[in-house]
């Protein structure tokens, strides 16, 4: 692992052949999706995944996602039933991680896992992504690239100031242009919502035409992302609130007096994308106490409230 701070590759062909010779060698390699920057790995490798939880201080017990390039690749590593390659189908490449029964000789390392016989996958849709994976040509395991219950990454910049000295390379391919974590549905017997994210769990509903049903269990997490506490600012946050109290800084959304705002114009797309990089600028300003204005809960607003109510849980 680097001391020196990360290399700053580009994402261009000779960047991303050099990303995936770091990614072979035991490396750490940032890299964009269009979700939020990633923190990559080789899934296959049990020293590199270590260095993941190393580099994030990320608990062990939590489980990572693994990004592949195709449903061919994930067919190679995990079963899928009629639920999933109806999912994979409508949804990938795209911001949807399922969890899938494992293949036991599909030679993953079981820290990735977490130790289960499952395991989170996903084909994501940013062409960096997909060219680092080309060129790695492996499964590449890829938490978000930040301190682990800290705010996720969606610029270079925001990998850098977190994570630059502990990490090998990064890759700049620009913002994330969702800006929020892939949705997560475990295919396990009933589809079940695991996690709210950039797939509304309305499109997912629709397309199995049936209702998902919901889990929340953050003391046993089988994905990422359901831990209590998670996606935290440095300073305390109030949710749900219509003005700014005395010492707070307004995180608002919609037409509002506030600080920072999500979306002037009131759109769910927007917020989200914006939702981190509003987050990062508040710890910026040293915003000790945070006000956030009330977030419509349907479609994306179910993943930003989400995101809202781990970054207030307490720690």
């Amino acid at each position: 692992m680097s001391t020196r701070g990360a290399a700053l590759l580009q994402p261009d062909a000779a960047g991303l052949a050099r990303a995936a010779e770091i990614l072979t060698q035991g490396g750490l390699v940032s890299f964009p999706t269009e979700t939020v920057y990633g923190l990559g790995a080789d899934a296959r490798n049990d020293r590199a995944v270590a260095a993941i939880f190393a580099a994030k201080g990320r608990p062990s017990f939590n489980p990572l996602i693994v990004h592949l390039g195709d449903i061919t690749a994930a067919n190679e590593i995990c079963d899928f039933n009629d639920d999933a390659r109806c999912l994979a189908a409508a949804f990938w490449p795209g911001a949807l991680t399922l969890v899938l029964p494992l293949r036991p000789q599909a030679g993953i390392s079981r820290l990735v896992t977490a130790g289960l016989d499952s395991i989170a996958v996903r084909v994501p849709d940013h062409k960096v992504a997909q060219g680092l994976l080309a060129a790695f040509g492996g499964p590449v395991a890829a938490p978000s690239a930040n301190a682990s219950g800290r705010i996720s990454p969606t610029t270079a910049a925001h990998v850098r100031d977190s994570l630059g000295d502990r990490i090998d390379a990064l890759v700049d391919g620009g913002p994330c242009f969702v800006g929020l974590e892939s949705t997560i549905v475990a295919c396990l017997g009933t589809p079940t919502l695991l996690r709210a994210g950039g797939i509304p769990s309305e499109a997912i509903a629709a397309c199995l035409g049936r209702p998902l049903a919901i889990s929340e269990n953050p003391d046993a997490p089988v994905s990422p992302g359901q831990l209590l506490s998670h996606y935290a600012p440095i300073g305390q946050v109030r949710l749900n609130a219509t003005a700014r109290q005395d010492g707070e800084v307004m995180l608002g959304f919609g037409l509002m007096d506030a600080d920072l705002n999500l979306s002037p114009a009131g759109d769910l797309t927007e917020a989200a994308a914006r939702l981190f990089d509003c987050l990062h600028q508040l710890d910026a300003m040293g915003a000790a106490r945070i006000a956030v204005a009330p977030i419509p809960d349907h479609g994306l607003g179910r993943a930003i409230n989400d995101r809202l109510k781990r970054a207030a849980a307490p720690r």
